[in-house]
């Protein structure tokens, strides 16, 4: 959402009543979703109205009765939106987006009476308590499938293990009554014909309810003729849900399993566990959002998880690994304006996100507002002290010594630099823009930028974020690794470009963005030095503050002495209320002058929020304070840089204990 607070309940609507299902939604119209419930319900849900209206196809006059899953498949037609398929026993069509329906199928299941199987070893009277309550029904289709690359080349699954094909849009169909290495009566939970070969199609399935959790996994290059497992190397027990195929690398495949989201490079010779924060559940559906390049899992317990922009993953191979350092291709950045709907974030103690709400209101996360860049560290940059921890770690496990290290050793440890990873964003002209830092252990991280400029607030040794700067303008950048370790500057990846794109939609047309930055870049020059000049003055103050005491405590204090140091404090407070402002009368609940920083602050942080650039206020404001600055500067020159060090230098010659503005005693 394009909000500070993330995502709040309020963002959410209800499309229908149901216990969790796969809605479909129109490509070409997201206000359109068709939406499901238990056994079958369907309606066609219009996001701008509000309205559902029922859809589902019905028992025909000579029946059969229809028989639904509790979560029927149904699919929006890659070749034209208009068209869905839904499945009961037959497969329906409608080229009318729901509002009429036709079978293109006969029974697509084997028939099976589920009365007449085994349910724990023995078939149960119909008095048995719950008999087949609050349970799908039986024989019905799980899964369908149009291949997007052939139009009308059809693909089903059942719950009683039948695959079914038909290459002619349903007017025949072929099935596959076995596949080799599956048990029988084997539910389909998915099945997806390729986007990139029209011949091939995937299928997963799941026995976990005959007590068999093993994954099952397999590929068809002949349109369902014949079949080969893809499960590979995924652990024994786990059982699969849903597999899908990445839009762009046809080897590069995810499943869904019992224990987590898994990943292959190659088609299933090798698959690795997707951790990157996702919890270790059973996730029963997946979808790919191809614009964003998100893959987005559904868990059993009814929520959903993103893995913002998986792109990266496309690119490791055996060079990647073999290299020190990479980062990987970065996705457009989208620069929008973020209100504060709720009030300013953080304004409570407590979720920073929640405005002046109360704690029991709920929000979640937006993804990090700015440009997300991947990158990996074939080795981590450890210290000395890392390095040296680690040896003895080895040499313990291996039964041996750890031998004392001398003291160079541990002074060139006390005295060692901490390593840093810095990515550094340049804009077309190659200027630098921003630079950020990152982690430095091993391995694959990601780091955000926000398509600020940084701030202009005083850095300190323990300063560790750069404070709010102006937004970038909307246009190509570039960013680089480098590495900074035992002294040394090393670029390690990069160029990489990318795009900032400005999304959002205006009341008013924005003034020229690059006038808007320039103006703030402006006005953050003069703030960078009035914070400064604060910073400094602050010191100064503290500097006479301490000379007045000692010299009240001192032996060689004399009342003279004191009052020089009170006339010079005078000074220095008149100098900050020029430059902070009066703040006598608002100690007492009336409204003062501002100062230089007070119109600084109206002229930078009342743009510097927004994409519509300086009003003539912001403008006028910069002028005032700039003309202040200038009169005031000499002064506080004087003041702070010979007055204040002048005046202590006296004391230090009279042998007055040491105060701060002293220097080194002589």
């Amino acid at each position: 959402t394009m909000s500070t607070h993330g995502i709040r309940e309020a963002d959410w609507f209800v499309t229908t009543f149901g216990d969790g299902f796969g809605p479909a939604v129109d490509p070409t119209n997201p206000d359109v979703v068709y939406s499901q419930s238990q056994n079958g319900g369907l309606v066609r849900y219009d996001h701008r109205s509000g309205e559902a209206i029922g859809i589902a196809p019905r028992t025909p006059a000579d029946g059969p009765p229809l028989v639904f899953n509790w979560d029927s498949p149904i699919l929006v037609s890659p070749h034209d939106p208009a068209r869905l398929y839904y499945g009961a026993q037959f497969l329906f069509r409608s080229d009318d987006r729901g509002d009429s329906w036709r079978a293109v199928s006969g029974n697509l299941t084997r028939g099976l009476d589920r009365n007449a199987l085994e349910v724990m070893g023995r078939i149960w009277s119909v008095d048995a308590v719950a008999k087949n309550a609050s349970t799908s029904q039986y024989g019905n289709l799980t899964a369908v499938s149009e291949s997007p690359l052939v139009e009308g080349l059809l693909y089903t699954g059942a719950d009683d293990g039948l695959v079914s094909i038909s290459e002619d849009g349903g007017v025949t169909w072929r099935s596959v009554e076995e596949i080799p290495g599956v048990p029988d009566l084997t539910y389909v939970n998915d099945i997806e014909a390729s986007l990139h070969d029209a011949n091939t199609v995937y299928l997963a399935l799941n026995a976990h309810k005959q007590g068999d959790f093993r994954p099952y996994l397999f590929v068809s290059r002949d349109r369902g003729r014949s079949w080969t497992s893809v499960a590979g190397d995924l652990p024994e027990r786990g059982s699969t849900y849903a597999i899908v195929q990445d839009h762009v690398e046809p080897g590069l495949l995810f499943v869904g399993t019992e224990f987590g989201i898994w990943v292959t490079r190659n088609e299933g010779e090798r698959w690795v566990k997707l951790d990157a924060g996702l919890p270790t559940v059973a996730m029963r559906d997946l979808v790919i959002q191809r614009e964003a390049e998100d893959l987005v899992a559904a868990s059993f317990g009814r929520g959903f998880w993103i893995v913002d922009d998986y792109a990266p993953l496309r690119e490791i191979d055996a060079a990647v690994l073999d290299g020190g350092a990479d980062i990987f291709p970065v996705a457009p950045a989208l620069a929008y304006p973020r209100s504060t709907a709720l009030g300013i974030p953080g304004f409570y103690p407590g979720d920073t996100r929640k405005g002046f709400q109360g704690a029991d209101y709920h929000v979640d996360d937006n993804p990090e507002y700015g440009a997300r860049f991947t990158y990996r560290l074939a080795e981590g940059l450890r210290t000395l002290e890392a390095e040296r921890q680690s040896r003895e770690r080895e040499a313990a496990e291996a039964g041996g010594d750890n031998p004392y290290p001398s003291w160079e050793e541990f002074r060139a440890e006390d005295r060692e630099e901490d390593p840093a990873v810095v990515l550094t964003i340049r804009d077309a002209d190659r200027q630098v823009v921003r630079r950020v830092m990152g982690p430095t252990t091993q391995g694959i991280h990601r780091v955000t930028w926000d398509l600020r400029y940084p701030g202009f607030t005083p850095v300190t040794a323990d300063t560790g974020a750069d404070g709010t700067g102006p937004l970038a303008v909307p246009g190509r950048y570039t960013v680089e690794l480098s590495t900074f370790h035992r002294g040394e500057f090393a670029l390690m990846a990069g160029p990489v470009p990318f795009e900032v794109q400005a999304l959002g939609q205006y009341a008013l047309p924005l003034p020229d963005r690059a006038a808007t930055l320039a103006f703030q870049q402006e006005a953050g020059e003069l703030q960078r030095r009035v914070m400064g000049a604060s910073s400094a003055l602050d010191e100064a103050m503290e500097a006479v503050a301490a000379m007045k005491n000692v010299l009240l405590r001192d032996p060689a204090g004399t009342p003279v002495l004191r009052q020089e140091a009170r006339d010079l404090e005078l000074q220095l407070m008149d100098a900050r209320e020029a430059l902070s402002g009066d703040p006598t009368r608002p100690r007492r609940r009336e409204p003062g002058m501002p100062g230089i920083m007070g119109r600084l602050n109206g002229a930078v942080g009342g743009s510097l929020q927004s994409s519509y650039g300086p009003t003539e206020t912001h403008r006028e404001q910069l002028a005032i304070a700039r003309s202040e600055w200038d009169a005031l500067r000499p002064e506080l020159t004087r003041l702070v840089e010979e007055a204040v060090p002048a005046f202590a230098e006296r004391l230090e010659a009279l042998g007055l204990r040491w105060t701060p503005g002293m220097g080194v005693p002589r």
